[in-house]
C-alpha cells in the first residue's frame, strides 16, 4: 500500500458477512486512532469474491467519507470508481492483519531488501557456447539474483573464446569467475579481467604469482584439511585476498564430515571469505531443491559462509539460482530478527501452502445460499472441491464427478473455463494449497507468476460475468 491514512479521516470500510467482525476487532487494536469510520456490510458472504460493480451498486451514500478502503482482493479499477463516487477509493492489504500498517503501524513483513551471502551462478558448457548465447544466459542468471558469474571450462575441451568472452561479460559490468582444472585457462582468465578464479590447491598454488584474480582455494582431497589450512596461510603471509572451500560432499559420500569441516574451518579462522557450492546436493539428490536450498542456506547463514556456487545442470535444479536469492534473504532476517525462518516468505512454498483450507463445508454451503445467479462458485474445503449456483451445490474430489450436473447451456467457453478452474481446485485440493477461483495457484519462487497490476484493472473472470441468456 502506497497511501498512509491521515488521523483525522473519515474512513468508510467496506466488507462481506463473514469478515466483519474481524475487521471491526482489527480496527480497534489500531493504537491512537482518532479518525472516523464506518463499517459497511455489503451482504456479500466472502469479501474477497467483490467486484468494483458490485460496490458502486451496493455502496450506498458515501458523501461524508473522504475515504472508501475497499477489500484487497476485489477486482475492477479502483480510480474509475473513485471518479464515480467522488471519493477516494484505497484497496486495502490482502491480509487484514495488515491493515493497521495503512494507518502508521509497523509493517509485519519482513525487510527482504538485504542479503549477506553472495551467488556464484556457474555456466558449465561455457566453452560450448558461443559468446552471444553465454551473455544471454548470463543475464537471465543476473535477473534471477546471481552476482557472479562463473564460467564453467570443460576437461579437454578448447576454450578459444574465453578471453573475448570475459572482457565482453566485464564490458556488460558482470563480475565473473573462471572455473578450470587447466593453468592456462586460469591465467588467461585472470589475464582477462576475471574477478575470481576457481581452484587454486597445494599442486597450483604457484599461480599466486602470475594472477591478478581473488583465488578460490579448495584442499587437495575433501578429507585433507591440512593441506587447505596451508595455502590459506601461504595466502595471508602474501597479504592475498582469498576465498577458502572446504568442498561440500554428496550424501552418502562424505556430506557430513564435510559440513564438520565447514564448521572447523570457521572456528580456525573467524574471520576469512569461505565458500560453499551447493551442486553436490542440489544435483546429486532427487528431491525438489527449495527445501534442501534453504537447510543450506540455514548452514551458510550460521557460519557466516560468504559465498555460494550454484549450479542448474540437472531438470530439477532449474530454478536453484532463485530459491538460493531467496533463502539468502530469508535466513537474514530470521537472524537480524531473532525468529525461526517461518512466515517470512513464501517463496520456498513450492508444493504445499502455509494455511489451505479457509472454510468449512458448513461454511460454504452458507455462503451458497446466499447465492442468487447461475454463476458457478468453486470454493475448497477438507471434505472436497464444492462447485455451486443458485440451482445446485455439488462436493466431489474427481473434477469428472461433477461432468453429469454441470449446466452450461451449449456455452464452450464457460465449460472450458469450469474444467480449466474444477482442475486448479482439484491440484490445490490433493496438495493442501489455498485455492482461490479466478487466481492461478502458487507455485513460489518457480513459476514467474503474471505481473497484471490488480490495482487498476483486472477484467473480471467468468464467474462474475453476467451469463447470456439469448
Amino acid at each position: 500500500m502506497s497511501k498512509k491514512m491521515d488521523l483525522e479521516d473519515n474512513i468508510l470500510f467496506i466488507t462481506g458477512r463473514l469478515a466483519e467482525n474481524n475487521l471491526k476487532k482489527v480496527i480497534e487494536l489500531i493504537e491512537n486512532k482518532n479518525f472516523k469510520y464506518e463499517v459497511r456490510n455489503l451482504g456479500i458472504n466472502v469479501a474477497a469474491l467483490m467486484t468494483i460493480d458490485i460496490i458502486e451498486k451496493n455502496i450506498g451514500d458515501v458523501e461524508k467519507f473522504n475515504k472508501i478502503i475497499i477489500p484487497g482482493k476485489a477486482r475492477g479499477d479502483i480510480e474509475k470508481l473513485s471518479k464515480k463516487l467522488k471519493t477516494l477509493v484505497i484497496r486495502g492489504p490482502d491480509e487484514l492483519k495488515d491493515l493497521p500498517v495503512l494507518f502508521g503501524a509497523k509493517p509485519l513483513k519482513y525487510d527482504l531488501s538485504k542479503y549477506e551471502a553472495h551467488i556464484f551462478a556457474e555456466i558449465t558448457d561455457a566453452a560450448l557456447l558461443s559468446i552471444d548465447d553465454t551473455i544471454k544466459i548470463a543475464n537471465d542468471f543476473r535477473n534471477r539474483g546471481a552476482d557472479i558469474i562463473d564460467i564453467g571450462c570443460l576437461p579437454n575441451e578448447p576454450f578459444p573464446h574465453l578471453e573475448e568472452l570475459i572482457q565482453e561479460l566485464k564490458r556488460r559490468e558482470f563480475y565473473v569467475s573462471v572455473d578450470s582444472h587447466n593453468e592456462n585457462e586460469l591465467i588467461t582468465g585472470s589475464k582477462a579481467g576475471a574477478d575470481y578464479i576457481l581452484s587454486l590447491k597445494s599442486t597450483n598454488i604457484h599461480l599466486l604469482d602470475e594472477i591478478d584474480s581473488i583465488p578460490i582455494l579448495i584442499p587437495d582431497k575433501p578429507d585433507d584439511m591440512n593441506s587447505l589450512f596451508k595455502i590459506i596461510d601461504t595466502c595471508i603471509d602474501k597479504k592475498r585476498t582469498f576465498v577458502a572451500d572446504p568442498i561440500l560432499e554428496p550424501i552418502h559420500h562424505g556430506f557430513t564430515e564435510s559440513i564438520v569441516r565447514y564448521y572447523m574451518l570457521r572456528e580456525k579462522y573467524p574471520e576469512i571469505h569461505i565458500m560453499m557450492g551447493t551442486g553436490n546436493i542440489t544435483e546429486l539428490t532427487h528431491a525438489d531443491t527449495t527445501g534442501i536450498t534453504m537447510t543450506l542456506m540455514g548452514i551458510i547463514s550460521e557460519l557466516q559462509i560468504n559465498h555460494i556456487l550454484t549450479t542448474e545442470v540437472s531438470n530439477h535444479c532449474a530454478t536453484v539460482i532463485n530459491e538460493t536469492d531467496i533463502a539468502r534473504r530469508i535466513a537474514l532476517s530470521s537472524k537480524i530478527e531473532n525468529v525461526t525462518p517461518k512466515h517470512i516468505h513464501n517463496g520456498l512454498l513450492t508444493t504445499h501452502s502455509d494455511k489451505s483450507f479457509s472454510y468449512s463445508l458448513d461454511e460454504i454451503k452458507k455462503i451458497a445460499k446466499d447465492v442468487k445467479d447461475s454463476n458457478y462458485r468453486i470454493m475448497l474445503s477438507d471434505k472436497g472441491v464444492s462447485l455451486f449456483n443458485k440451482n445446485k451445490f455439488l462436493t466431489e474430489i474427481d473434477p469428472y464427478d461433477f461432468f453429469n450436473e454441470i449446466e452450461v447451456d451449449g456455452d464452450i467457453g464457460h465449460a472450458f473455463y469450469l474444467g480449466v478452474e474444477l482442475a486448479r481446485a482439484q491440484i490445490a485440493f490433493q496438495l493442501k494449497k489455498e485455492y482461490e477461483q479466478d487466481e492461478e495457484l502458487n507455485w513460489g519462487c518457480i513459476v514467474k507468476k503474471d505481473e497484471e497490476d490488480k490495482l487498476t484493472f483486472k477484467e473480471a473472470g467468468p464467474t462474475y460475468k453476467k451469463k447470456n441468456d439469448s
